[in-house]
């Protein structure tokens, strides 16, 4: 995959969307998404990498616990043919839900 279509992907989802954070002074309804890659685990040899393996975390924010919306991320997720592991954090201080998603994709 691309970056470009990871974000393409991540617009499948038909929820609003930023990498990593939405703009300052800006402020969005629930549901949304950040995502964002923070670890790049490269596969190399001979003083060569050649294959970025990269963590992307997809969290997605709901003020209520939102079934739909979950299956709606991961059923674009699947049909990516990604494989994730699902992490769901209750906000207090935002009073609002996180899950997040876990997985690994090679750019092209």
């Amino acid at each position: 995959m691309t970056f470009k279509e990871i974000a393409s992907m991540i617009d499948d989802t038909k929820l609003p969307n930023a990498y990593y954070q939405f703009p300052d002074g800006t402020s969005q309804s629930c549901p949304f998404i950040c995502f964002y890659y923070p670890n790049r685990d490269d596969t190399f040899a001979d003083n060569v990498n050649y294959a970025q393996k990269v963590e992307l975390i997809v969290e997605l924010y709901t003020d209520t616990k939102d079934f739909t919306a979950e299956a709606g991320v991961e059923s674009v997720l699947t049909g990516a043919g990604l494989t994730f592991s699902k992490d769901e954090n209750y906000i207090d201080s935002e009073r609002m839900w996180q899950i997040a998603y876990s997985t690994e994709v090679y750019i092209d």
